[in-house]
């Protein structure tokens, strides 16, 4: 739009001057000779651009839980297309829920956005479940392709082992009657069914795509990114800067992506990956101080322990779990100094065995952890643990190799007739000796003692 009237003010002196000077000033080379006109071509052409050309649809990934490095992957999108000016940003999920905290976030970028956000719960087979059902109520659209559902956002006690307690069962409550209020706000604000929304919260309620549209919890149903873009065409929705008309339908759909650093922190942040690396993290220290100095063990597992710290804070955590398995660690590094026969070890691999089973508090089973990676890694686990035992119990039967007490029971050679004194040569050094009775050179003796730098020793016969 701006173009035309930049173009016609371009036009002006040209006239002027070709009327001045007549038809030459056509030639290129004149024109560009000419200062006044060359300054106003080069205006022109950074201005002629097209007003709209950074008009996109930005296509924002989230696949799996909710946690901090998603939320800062959707908060960064959603502020850099409110810099660039884009036409909609398109949120497409498929989450079993997550962080409170992350999800309270990304709803903020939403709420302050001037830029439209949709909420796309696709492909088919995807759902919007926990923090999801929240972001899609909160979004200025909120669309799902068929065969999806949304719902079953009941809060989750992310310190797990709530219990039966009459104080938990209270601080319970007022976790469900907030999380009920503040879906019905953002409900009622987006003008969509609030009853269901707060349903949704306190009975865990959950419906197919067909029936949330029925019962305007969504605004539409689409196959894919692209029928949604065209759908919402000419749409108007209310943003932070007040009411915008859509226009979305010759508009370019691109996608964007987690940064490497994003990527790592979501990969951890599973629940499968935070188990391994906890796992590993304890074997890593357990080597370290059963055998000091090897000092890469303890690298290895105090980095990995912090990794898992770090992915715990997204999970619902049962912390009567987690001290069942450091308990059973204990117990392993106790079998080291102390000969229980046994029977450390096996309480051990018991308590890491029922803290494993209990480290996840859900009935979600994307929250869970995969009983294909439970078990072979319980295992993996408790066989290193288990052989190190083994070795360290073996190391202390072994003769020491070093000092005075290693010369004992080796065999040297009399050097000088032992009479009872003379020389002995062991170990390729020769000893000040001592016998009892006489041993003539060229004889085999076997050391029986050290007794400071003199040997004392025996004959060994038919060597």
């Amino acid at each position: 739009m701006k173009s035309v009237p930049v173009g016609f003010a371009l036009f002006i002196p040209l006239w002027n001057n070709i009327t001045k000077h007549g038809r030459k000033t056509f030639d290129p080379l004149v024109i560009l000779m000419n200062k006044q006109i060359g300054f106003l071509l080069l205006i022109w052409f950074l201005t002629v651009s097209p007003a709209h050309s950074k008009d996109l649809v930005v296509v924002v990934k989230i696949s799996g839980a909710i946690n901090p490095a998603v939320a800062e992957y959707v908060s960064h999108e959603i502020s850099q297309a409110n810099a660039d000016q884009e036409a909609l940003i398109v949120l497409q999920m498929d989450t079993p829920g997550g962080l409170d905290t992350s999800m309270r976030q990304i709803i903020k970028k939403i709420q302050s956005s001037k830029i439209p956000v949709a909420s796309f719960v696709a492909p088919s087979g995807s759902r919007a479940a926990s923090a999801g059902t929240f972001i899609t109520i909160a979004s200025h659209i909120a669309a799902m392709a068929p065969g999806t559902n949304i719902g079953a956002a009941h809060p989750v006690n992310m310190m797990g082992g709530g219990g039966e307690s009459e104080q938990a069962k209270t601080m319970e409550h007022k976790i469900v009657n907030d999380a009920a209020a503040y879906i019905r706000s953002l409900a009622e604000l987006r003008k969509r069914n609030a009853h269901w929304a707060e349903l949704a919260v306190v009975k865990s309620v959950s419906i197919s795509a067909e029936e949330a549209m029925r019962l305007n919890v969504i605004d539409l149903i689409a196959a894919d990114v692209k029928a949604l873009v065209l759908a919402v065409d000419g749409r108007e929705v209310q943003v932070a800067s007040g009411s915008v008309t859509l226009k979305t339908g010759n508009l370019q759909i691109v996608y964007h992506e987690m940064n490497p650093r994003q990527k790592f922190l979501d990969i951890i942040s599973n629940p499968n990956v935070a188990y391994i690396l906890m796992m590993l993290g304890m074997v890593g220290l357990y080597f370290e101080l059963s055998n000091p100095g090897l000092v890469l063990p303890g690298v290895i597992g105090a980095i990995s322990l912090i990794l898992a710290l770090y992915a715990m804070q997204t999970l619902p955590i049962n912390y009567a779990g987690l001290l069942l398995i450091i308990f059973g660690v204990i117990l392993f590094i106790a079998e080291i100094s102390i000969m229980s026969y046994g029977l450390l070890s096996v309480s051990g691999v018991i308590s890491i065995f029922l803290g494993s089973t209990m480290l996840i508090d859900s009935d979600d089973p994307a929250l869970q952890i995969s009983r294909v990676i439970l078990y072979p890694t319980l295992g993996l686990t408790v066989v290193l643990s288990v052989g190190i035992i083994v070795l360290a119990t073996r190391t202390r039967s072994l003769k020491k190799q070093g000092g005075m007490e290693g010369m004992v029971g080796e065999i040297g050679l009399v050097k000088e007739t032992l009479s009872p004194h003379g020389r002995v040569l062991v170990h390729g050094e020769l000893w000040e000796a001592e016998c009892e009775g006489e041993i003539t050179e060229g004889e085999t003796v076997r050391v029986e003692a050290v007794d400071g730098l003199k040997i004392k020793v025996t004959l060994v016969e038919n060597h």
